[in-house]
């Protein structure tokens, strides 16, 4: 929050450092407030002062309570394109708020495909024609209200958030996705938009649900039990969280109190050269527990010292041992590993390092070439490397395990702490929707998705006491993405009300899970908001599948959203496989007949089920008239 506060002077009187006087983390100079609702204001003051704030010819008035916690509401106020000043006084105390617009505000929230910015990131493919874009993007009607990544156990009542303009300096900094959805909101609904953007790269849904949006589903049941423990105990939640991991390492880790021995023969693994992913390896969709082993001989002049071993960055849990003895674990993808090694743990020649790796999505091991990897004496001396050659094999792939207990020990990853930290400031400045895109950390457990994000949705809109439309990106083809998370999106649009869905399977990268065409994702996004926050008679979706009629050797495929006709861009439809009573699919032909894409496949036989685009990197064009193109499925669906 950035405002004026003006304090009348008086003769000899001290002026405090720091005012009572305060308003809710949304508000600052250059905000968007939302026209047409009842707004509500909130703040701090003075423990029972009256708080009066006067805006656009409206004056409110309020007590504030015993803790000097106020708020109040003002009456719908119409669009302005026209700067005013939002004033807040109480007693001698004012605040004023700067270059204030009336228009709709849209929540913006998700991980790294909405944090990413319109300008260049390091280490990251440049947004496409981002400079184009940036260097025309002055307009004044459309801001941005950047909040600070915060995580916090409990519900915070305030967050560091500032509002900025769109111009061609300021843009480079605003989401991509935003950028381009305000864009295309502000220039057909003609009113100033203000966007909110709130979001962290690789974090699951669970993080921005709150208390009560989980409370009712059963996977998340012993991390919130975990949670009112940390919130009392702290070290006794760590010590249950220790022993459940344990014991679920214990049934599911082939590797489990042998693998660290130093006498186990490992001549027979796998060799791997690090630092670098195990996907970038040849194990290119591998999530799960794998072990990396290494034998150093200790330098004579080494002996009777501690060392220090500096182990890169790890993704995302390593349990690391030396001669069988534990030194530690570390949790985090992108955090430097060092481990202090005892004297006594080493013994003249040779001595084993074994590192359990834990990785739950995207690329595994031991990785970071920008940090070190090696081991030295503690009190300094020539370091030996320890990157090149280590012995690897694989333990067991999450696919084939229960669920592990969730830690609240990995920032922003564990449940609710984005939303206590960066949602619930938010709340309840009024908005006119959400947008979101996320979901590529909850790819290995699409069925919780399902139940998941309705479930964050709802506890969002009861919060804000508003049914606000909530619009969502289906996640691109990448090669870590499997199918099932794109249809567990496809399930929760055509089961949640006042939803729409923006398919993304033609503006993906198979090799990048940021894919740098952002345009037509926001674009899309905004159609959906046209149709669904604005009611305009405009097509927002590409076909999306319905149901399936079964005739022997051809299958009838019927679809909503048909738009202005379904077309196959290129000329011949593609991405479609079917399978017959065995259950094993081969590329099928389709064709469009109407309203309909009728599907055979000579090697299949009778058909008993159909899939599209069904791949990590999904391929096909079957589209509308409208342009946008159809959602991945398959008519075996499991939900």
């Amino acid at each position: 929050m950035k405002c004026t506060i003006l304090i009348p002077l008086a003769s000899f009187a001290v002026t405090p450092l720091f005012a009572a006087l305060d308003c809710g983390s949304p508000f600052g100079d250059h905000m968007v407030l939302q026209y047409g609702q009842a707004l509500p204001v909130w703040g701090h003051a003075d423990p029972q002062a009256t708080v009066e704030v006067s805006f656009a010819g409206q004056v409110q008035s309020v007590t504030a309570d015993a803790s000097g916690k106020w708020q109040l509401e003002m009456q719908p106020l119409s669009v302005s394109t026209e700067p005013q000043t939002f004033q807040v006084r109480s007693g001698d105390e004012q605040i004023a708020f700067a270059d204030v617009l009336v228009g709709d505000v849209w929540l913006c929230s998700g991980q790294s495909n909405m944090e990413r910015q319109l300008g260049l990131r390091e280490g990251q493919k440049p947004i496409i024609n981002w400079e184009s874009e940036a260097a025309g993007a002055y307009n004044p009607l459309l801001r941005q209200l950047y909040v600070h990544q915060t995580t916090s156990f409990t519900p915070n009542e305030s967050v560091e958030a500032e509002w900025t303009l769109c111009t061609p300096e300021n843009v480079v900094n605003f989401s991509a996705v935003a950028y381009y959805f305000g864009r295309e909101v502000q220039a057909s609904e003609q009113i100033p938009v203000g966007i909110i953007h709130s979001s962290w790269g690789g974090t699951p849904a669970e993080a921005w649900a709150g208390l009560e949006g989980l409370a009712g589903l059963a996977p998340y049941q012993s991390s919130l039990d975990l949670l009112a423990t940390a919130n009392v105990d702290p070290a006794k939640a760590r010590e249950e969280y220790d022993a459940a991991l344990d014991q679920w390492y214990r049934a599911f880790d082939a590797g489990y109190g042998s693998w660290a021995d130093p006498q186990l023969d490992d001549s027979a693994w796998e060799i791997m050269q690090l630092p670098q992913m195990w996907e970038d390896a040849g194990y290119p969709s591998l999530d799960g527990i794998a072990w990396f082993r290494k034998t150093f001989e200790l330098p004579a002049e080494w002996q009777g010292k501690d060392l220090k071993l500096q182990l890169s960055s790890v993704d995302d849990v390593d349990t690391t041992y030396i001669n069988g003895q534990l030194l530690g674990t570390t949790e985090g993808w992108n955090t430097p590993r060092e481990y202090m090694i005892p004297a006594r743990l080493l013994h003249p020649g040779s001595n084993t390092i074994a590192c359990r790796v834990l990785d739950t999505m995207g690329g595994g091991g031991i990785w970071n070439a920008d940090l070190p990897l090696r081991i030295a004496p503690v009190g300094g001396g020539k370091p030996l490397s320890l990157e090149g050659n280590w012995y690897f094999k694989i333990s067991r792939e999450l696919n084939d395990t229960s669920a592990m207990p969730i830690s609240l020990w990995q920032g922003s990853n564990a449940p609710t702490v984005l939303f206590n930290g960066m949602i619930h400031p938010l709340i309840p400045y009024a908005i006119k929707g959400a947008i979101w895109y996320q979901g590529e950390s909850n790819a290995s457990r699409p069925a919780e998705y399902v139940d998941l994000l309705p479930a964050m949705i709802q506890d969002w809109r009861k919060r804000w006491n508003s049914d606000f439309p909530f619009l969502f990106v289906q996640i691109a083809p990448f090669r870590d993405q499997p199918p099932e998370i794109r249809e567990a999106q496809f399930t929760v649009w055509q089961r949640t009300p006042n939803t729409a869905l923006a398919v993304t399977i033609d503006c993906g990268d198979a090799d990048d899970i940021h894919p740098a065409n952002k345009e037509p994702v926001g674009e899309r996004l905004a159609l959906a908001a046209r149709a669904l926050a604005y009611g305009e008679a405009v097509e927002y979706s590409g076909p999306a599948y319905a149901s399936v009629d079964f005739n022997g050797a051809k299958a009838v495929l019927h679809f909503t959203h048909l738009g202005e006709g379904l077309v196959a861009p290129g000329g011949q439809l593609y991405g479609f496989t079917a399978a017959g009573a065995d259950g094993v699919f081969h590329p099928a032909q389709a064709v469009i007949e109407g309203d309909t894409v009728v599907v055979t496949c000579p090697q299949a036989g009778s058909l008993q089920a159909v899939r599209y685009g069904w791949a990590n990197i999904a391929s096909g064009n079957l589209f509308n008239r409208n342009g946008l193109p159809a959602s991945p499925f398959r008519t075996d669906t499991p939900y």
